[in-house]
């Protein structure tokens, strides 16, 4: 019984889909931190991942979000809020 008599429960709202939802949640973490700036080598270093498993991934962010180079996918992972803060 709710202590608000008259008051309308509802479920809670679902989470908003995160942006780029073509991307697995990994390629979304790497695509934040190249719009953070961030070199390939650094992003292994802090993924604590091999240099090849970035670039793949990094290749593969390419391919899912159409673009061409880093400048391009940093600039829509920017757009879309990705790449701000001190993550």
């Amino acid at each position: 019984m709710s202590e608000f008599p008259g008051a309308v429960l509802r479920p809670p709202a679902p989470d908003p889909a995160p942006p780029f939802p073509e991307l697995t949640e990994r390629e979304r973490e790497i695509l934040g931190l190249i719009a953070q700036g961030w070199s390939s080598a650094e992003i292994a270093a802090r993924l604590v991942v091999s240099l090849k498993t970035v670039r793949n991934h990094v290749s593969n962010i390419f391919g899912k979000l159409e673009a061409a180079d880093r400048a391009e996918a940093s600039a829509r992972a920017c757009r879309a809020g990705l790449g701000h803060g001190g993550e």
